[in-house]
């Protein structure tokens, strides 16, 4: 790697960390967040909807004792960067060269899906670097054939299903090793079973915890279809894909990785296309939404690049300047990703062009981190008020019941700053943290418009304050409510019966 290769990176990894942070200083918690921070809380070898490994990066997070944006982003911010620097490296390694390098990594920094979904405490970037890392080794593997590059791809894929389970796709994917004389030969003589069991091995903590809690992991996918996947059109999600990652990118990197993949070097890209496109085909029959592809565009865009690079670029030097002028046009594409606007400026320039009109509500905004320092704030300040109305002796066991993990999460996140109690919930992963014994007689129950919800539980619940939102994307979230439940008809065992198979409702 030349000077001028390393100072690309540099710059393209200094832009992209500048991008988070200025998005940080715009944005406040998005709802699945607050649920990855609690699992710091609660070390497990897994969780109900995700494996254990996010719940060590919040246990490190955590230590910090701060609820401020910018720490709860750390590991984010550090995978977003470790991602642009490992698929430079494997533009490199598949014979990329200093334009080849700069065109893949400015694809990533333009791309409005790569922005948000690498700024937040998610499992999903951590997913997308893994499968980075994997990807790398798998090249490296399969040009040099050795043991070293196995074992980190043992490593890699490893950690990748520790920390989402699409990791299998990727696994899947790597089952084109088998349909290759020179690759399998290899696997033989490596004795690749030994890696295979190492996998199953590391993974057995969180399969041995799956099955002690009743697979979890399967009720969440059956709401999951239930309730979002069953009604996607694949064709639509295709359409969507190429939008969300920038149709330039789409246009001028992915569609032409194909050729360049399927027409040079065959040794090296050919067992690396099928695994592709097995892992493409298996995430289709699944019917994945959109951002499932993600990780598996990151490892096409280093073939469209070099396919400028070397089938292009070397013939016609001129060609580099359109090519960099058409990807620099996509730039204005990034705030729809990432808020790196201001709320009142996005609401005045962006919005406009993703408006859509929600009964009720002004404003119908996409993504919730947008507004959600001034939505939590208000919610923080109401409880606070109901918290405070309490006579004394009810205010000394009370607890808050937040009926969406997301609102538990707030609480225990921002509720100290109050001096409130702490949340409990019984939706999601909550459920493993649900209180035990008696339960106290009073309780503040939170949630968003759902009914009559708190009523079966309680012999008096009273409705107290009605907090609206006038920026919520969806009818249920246009107003949170805040209810005095008194007189409990069952302790909090007989609750988590109640609740076992309604975890994720």
């Amino acid at each position: 790697m030349n000077k001028q290769t390393k100072l690309i990176i540099f710059i393209g990894c200094l832009i992209k960390l500048t991008l988070h942070v200025i998005a940080d200083s715009h944005s406040g918690f998005q709802g699945d967040e607050l649920l990855h921070i609690e699992t710091g809380k609660h070390l497990a070898f897994g969780y109900m909807e995700f494996p254990p490994l996010i719940g060590v990066a919040a246990f490190i997070q955590n230590i910090f004792g701060s609820s401020t944006i910018y720490v709860h982003h750390l590991f984010a911010h550090i995978a977003s960067i470790l991602i642009i620097l490992y698929v430079a490296k494997t533009t490199i390694e598949l014979g990329g060269k200093n334009k080849a390098v700069f065109l893949a990594l400015l694809c990533i920094i333009i791309g409005p899906s790569f922005g948000r979904s690498q700024q937040l405490f998610q499992p999903v970037v951590f997913s997308q670097l893994f499968w980075v890392l994997s990807f790398y080794q798998l090249t490296r593997f399969i040009k040099y054939l050795d043991k070293k590059s196995l074992w980190y791809l043992t490593a890699f894929v490893t950690l990748g299903a520790m920390v989402k389970y699409d990791a299998l796709f990727f696994i899947f994917g790597l089952s084109s090793l088998l349909f290759f004389k020179r690759t399998s030969q290899a696997l033989v003589k490596l004795h690749f079973w030994q890696n295979i069991i190492v996998v199953i091995t590391l993974l057995l903590p969180n399969l041995l915890w799956q099955y002690a809690n009743n697979f979890p992991v399967l009720q969440m996918f059956n709401r999951l279809y239930e309730t979002q996947l069953v009604n996607n059109s694949r064709i639509e999600n295709l359409g969507r894909l190429l939008i969300e990652i920038n149709p330039i990118s789409s246009l001028l990197i992915v569609i032409p990785a194909f050729i360049y993949i399927f027409k040079k070097n065959k040794t090296l890209h050919l067992p690396l296309g099928i695994s592709i496109l097995l892992a493409i085909t298996f995430l289709s029959f699944k019917n994945g939404k959109p951002y499932y592809f993600y990780p598996i565009i990151l490892t096409i865009i280093p073939f469209g690049a070099i396919f400028w690079e070397q089938l292009v670029i070397q013939k016609r030097q001129w060609a580099m300047y359109p090519i960099t002028i058409l990807l620099l046009f996509g730039a204005v594409l990034i705030p729809f990703g990432m808020p790196v606007y201001t709320f009142n400026h996005y609401l005045n320039s962006i919005y406009k062009f993703e408006k859509k009109k929600i009964e009720g509500g002004k404003y119908a905004v996409k993504y919730d981190e947008y507004y959600t320092k001034e939505k939590w704030q208000e919610t923080m300040q109401q409880l606070k008020s109901v918290y405070d109305s309490l006579p004394m002796n009810e205010k000394q066991n009370c607890i808050i019941w937040g009926k969406h993990y997301g609102q538990a999460g707030a609480v225990n996140l921002l509720g100290a700053n109050y001096n409130l109690p702490k949340a409990f919930s019984y939706h999601g992963s909550y459920y493993s943290w649900a209180p035990k014994g008696q339960m106290p007689s009073t309780i503040i129950a939170l949630s968003y418009r759902v009914g009559d919800f708190f009523s079966p539980y309680f012999d008096e619940v009273k409705l107290v304050r009605t907090i609206y939102n006038p920026y919520a994307e969806n009818d249920e979230e246009l107003y949170q409510r805040i209810y005095i439940c008194k007189k409990p008809k069952q302790d909090f065992a007989k609750m988590k019966e109640l609740f076992k198979k309604r975890i994720f409702e």
